[in-house]
């Protein structure tokens, strides 16, 4: 496989919609070796395929309980009552800001070895979950922001001129 690295804010990449992977292999097996050396090298504790230029569904984490990997993840079922927290992410780094995720999830996925999963998730698993599937949905967390608030984050972040034009940051509207 090439080589990866962690593609940042203003990288195209970042906002497509991945594809579903269409068959669990030794490929996605390696490129799911290949997240986690990445995301541990970064010292972050999650990694979409996507944040590497990879467009398909696979996402990896670690919350201090070993490395767990999921392809083709769905969120089946949110709950109505969320909670504000703050994120921080690989793709736009040094920047912390305060995103509303749902407090409880349902997924489905596939393993590494292709066994379908169903489960509920909450607290910061579910978090985590919800952050990563909107990397393979073309979503970032200041996509997730208002506009204004949008605009005083990218004020506070070095050299954000001078890779993506203004006009396109401020037409992403918030996924809220």
């Amino acid at each position: 496989m090439a080589v990866l690295s962690i593609r940042r804010f203003g990288d195209p990449a970042l906002n497509e919609k991945s594809l579903p992977v269409r068959e669990v292999d030794h490929g996605i097996r390696d490129l799911i070796k290949n997240l986690a050396e990445i995301m541990y090298d970064a010292q972050g504790i999650g990694l979409a395929a996507p944040q590497v230029g990879v467009l398909k569904r696979v996402f990896i984490f670690d919350l201090g309980e070993g490395l767990v990997s999921y392809i083709n993840p769905e969120i089946v079922w949110r709950s109505k009552k969320t909670e504000e927290e703050e994120e921080g992410c690989l793709s736009v780094p040094d920047i912390k800001v305060p995103i509303k995720r749902s407090e409880k999830i349902k997924v489905r996925a596939l393993t590494p070895e292709g066994k379908k999963v169903e489960f509920r998730a909450e607290g910061l698993l579910a978090r985590v979950i919800q952050h990563e599937v909107d990397h393979l949905d073309g979503i970032l967390i200041l996509d997730r922001m208002s506009k204004a608030e949008r605009r005083k984050t990218l004020q506070q972040m070095s050299g954000f001129a001078q890779t993506v034009p203004q006009q396109e940051i401020l037409r992403r509207g918030s996924h809220d």
